[in-house]
């Protein structure tokens, strides 16, 4: 009976949605998760691995999901979580991060399921999570701009084509400005393609090893970047869209699990998605809001793809010059930055507390084998307490 509802559901317009999801979502930060797999010294087999885990994890709860509660629920890797893993790799074995993404996947599990999403999250002002997140994120807005130093050509085409898509179709802003990139980059003879095959992917486990340091510096602030910058506006992305009906709880908690299930092979945080759920909830995947979820399944299957081949991936992603692989991350991250600035400066009284958050966070500094992220949140925290302890009157 699913089965025979689905398939009436289905429509041209949806698939292609679909597809239109995973392009835009894929393209515009795989690079990212690829420099956070190299930043743990990952071999290529890991690195395909990771690609795995992912798209097998974001194929299967978009999938799932989608069809249990019939709506768009479209799922994703934290992009931000893995430019923060990049600034807070320093040190750590990939055992050991590999340890703190499952603990990082236990705690998204235990806020879900336990309904405590919502109140485990105000604990922690949206301004100093957002002015972390824009120092995580600044680095790579900035190598857009030191990559023209050695490819200017390449990179400033790249760059005035983003502008030009931004105002004309923004949604394709970063594909448009990856293609031209491919383009030049193709023409200059920098791409190399000797060692590109079409190959599956092999899962490779890792047992998972703990540490305090790898726990501090690197499991916390995951989950509390993919918790604050992810899942909270993937929420408000689903309701915003009129499936305010969507259980959340159970939702998180089932992106949670398959994080713990798949994090030995490289998944490091699944979440819900935010700008490209979007696509998959609007006028063109379907006229009838009920039947828009087989975007996302439709989504789901284009990430299972995705995943099988993982090493061809990898393998496409290495052959690239560095210079457009620097250029398009930071483009594709200008908005989320972009945001986090807003969300950390616009509130008055927590205004410089964010700022001390983002600037600690932004210069890279390591303590006690401890990443700025987790540093930048404590002295964001220090200043707001301070700021806010209330002085004695001058009349008691």
């Amino acid at each position: 009976m699913v089965a025979k509802g689905f398939f009436n559901d289905v429509s041209l317009s949806a698939i292609i949605a679909g597809f239109v999801t995973v392009l835009v979502g894929f393209t515009s930060s795989a690079v990212i998760v690829f420099q956070a797999a190299q930043a743990f010294s990952a071999t290529p087999a890991e690195i395909a691995s990771w690609m795995w885990a992912l798209g097998l994890g974001m194929g299967l709860t978009c999938i799932g999901l989608s069809l249990r509660y019939r709506a768009p629920v479209v799922t994703a890797w934290s992009t931000p979580g893995a430019a923060l893993l990049i600034t807070s790799a320093t040190g750590v074995p990939m055992a050991e991060a590999i340890g703190a993404f499952l603990l990082s996947g236990m705690l998204i599990t235990l806020a879900g399921f336990s309904g405590w999403f919502e109140r485990l999250m105000s604990r922690i002002p949206l301004a100093l999570a957002a002015g972390m997140l824009a120092g995580v994120l600044l680095r790579f807005g900035l190598d857009v701009f030191t990559a023209m130093q050695t490819q200017f050509a390449m990179t400033f085409a790249m760059f005035c084509t983003y502008l030009a898509m931004r105002r004309a179709q923004p949604r394709y802003a970063v594909v448009a400005a990856l293609g031209v990139g491919i383009a030049i980059a193709a023409l200059q003879n920098l791409i190399q393609f000797d060692s590109v095959s079409l190959q599956l992917a092999r899962p490779v486990f890792t047992v998972p090893q703990f540490s305090l340091g790898a726990t501090i510096g690197v499991a916390l602030p995951l989950f509390v970047v993919t918790m604050a910058s992810q899942n909270v506006p993937g929420v408000a992305v689903l309701r915003a869209s009129g499936y305010g009906t969507v259980p959340i709880s159970p939702v998180i908690g089932w992106t949670g699990a398959a994080t713990v299930v798949l994090a030995p092979f490289g998944a490091f945080a699944l979440n819900l998605a935010a700008i490209t759920a979007a696509i998959c909830m609007g006028r063109e995947a379907h006229e009838d809001p009920g039947k828009r979820y087989v975007a996302a399944i439709a989504a789901g299957f284009f990430y299972l793809l995705i995943g099988f081949f993982g090493a061809t991936v990898a393998a496409l992603l290495a052959a690239f010059p560095p210079e457009l692989v620097l250029a398009i991350a930071g483009l594709a991250l200008f908005g989320t930055i972009g945001n986090g600035l807003f969300t950390a400066l616009q509130n008055e009284g927590d205004r410089e507390p964010a700022l001390i958050t983002f600037l600690v966070t932004a210069s890279g500094i390591t303590l006690f084998g401890i990443g700025s992220a987790f540093w930048g949140l404590v002295a964001g925290l220090l200043a707001l307490i301070v700021f806010q302890f209330k002085r004695p009157s001058l009349n008691s």
